[in-house]
């Protein structure tokens, strides 16, 4: 009997010999985890059995590489995938440790719920909060604050956290914050902006969590930009970056010159409406940007010769200036979602 399949996307893997990061579809399987150069491949480039396996996330054994996720298997074979956002890394890890720990009761896998994600030993559910504290009604109020002549944009104070954490009930005490708010920043699920938060982090304290008006923080996906006279890493200048993000992720990008298909990365933001797209296997500059305001988008059944394409799930972007983009979902769900996401920022973007 086949293996049922669980999840499929996206990563990008980490080469087994060098030091290369290179985008991959990644099928999650009930035993194990098949990676593919390309979704329309037959046949695996590698497999990764999951029975005796272990998996650490978040894998912090790379520097600015976010989302990252790291698998052991049983022969101590290590295996790091990175995902394109938090949320995207946190459904793979969920669902990755599910397989594993049936395979371990001899059980088949099945999810009880999609909606509700699975709650950590400690009995505290990280991703559920983080969720609550991005509600845009009752969640933590994003600011742009001043600083030491600098301003950082969509972000919050460390005391404002902890400040949210009592008034919502989720802890007793301002100390019992601290350890909860320490642990959504080991997880990922809160970043440091600023030196006294970054010191903070680098450092050997025992939290590494300020409770402190000059500690600031922002969400790994809010849009986070700091600007004015600052050496910091975080700085980005430019007007298009200014925009809320409202949709990432992975998609197959066509070439205008050599009309080859390539993954990419892309964050859509709105206000000002952009849709920018990265090398998914590194680099935090975009390779380039797409002004959205004004433009046409649909789905469309012929490849950009206008011969019926093989390939599924394409969709076209117009721009005002009339420059043609030709992109590809994996799925005929994901191709209806990024068409809407882009639809929205493109009539209420600047």
């Amino acid at each position: 009997m086949e293996p049922k399949q669980i999840r499929e996307g996206y990563l990008v893997k980490k080469g087994s010999m060098f030091n290369t990061w290179k985008p991959m579809w990644v099928v999650l399987l009930e035993d194990g985890i098949e990676f593919y150069k390309k979704k329309s491949d037959n046949s695996p480039k590698g497999m990764i059995p999951l029975k005796g396996s272990t998996l650490t996330s978040p894998c912090q054994d790379f520097g600015k590489r976010m989302f990252v996720f790291k698998i052991t298997t049983a022969k101590q074979q290590d295996h790091f995938f990175q995902a394109a956002f938090l949320e995207e890394r946190d459904g793979w890890v969920r669902d990755i440790k599910k397989a594993i720990k049936c395979l371990e009761g001899g059980q088949k896998f099945a999810r009880k719920s999609t909606r509700r994600s699975i709650r950590l030993p400690e009995t505290i559910d990280l991703g559920a909060m983080y969720l609550s504290m991005k509600d845009p009604e009752k969640g933590i109020k994003e600011l742009n604050l001043e600083k030491d002549k600098k301003i950082f944009n969509h972000c919050f104070t460390g005391n404002c956290v902890i400040d949210w954490l009592v008034s919502n009930q989720s802890v007793r005490n301002r100390q019992e914050g601290l350890m909860i708010a320490s642990s959504l920043l080991n997880e990922g699920y809160l970043q440091p902006a600023g030196d006294l938060s970054k010191t903070a982090v680098d450092g050997t304290a025992e939290n590494p969590f300020l409770d402190n008006p000059d500690a600031f923080y922002y969400f790994p996906d809010s849009g986070f930009f700091c600007e004015e006279n600052s050496s910091d890493d975080d700085v980005i200048l430019k007007e298009e970056f200014r925009g809320v993000i409202i949709k990432q992720g992975c998609l197959l990008k066509q070439g205008h010159r050599r009309k080859n298909w390539k993954v990419r990365k892309f964050i859509l933001r709105e206000d000002p409406a952009y849709l920018h797209y990265y090398d998914p296997a590194g680099g935090e500059d975009p390779l380039g940007a797409i002004h959205l305001r004004g433009c046409v988008v649909t789905s469309v059944e012929s490849n950009p010769d206008g011969k019926k394409s093989e390939e599924e799930n394409l969709f076209e972007i117009i721009t005002a200036s009339e420059v043609h983009y030709f992109l590809q979902a994996a799925t005929p769900k994901e191709r209806t979602e990024w068409i809407k996401a882009i639809q929205v920022a493109s009539r209420t973007g600047k």
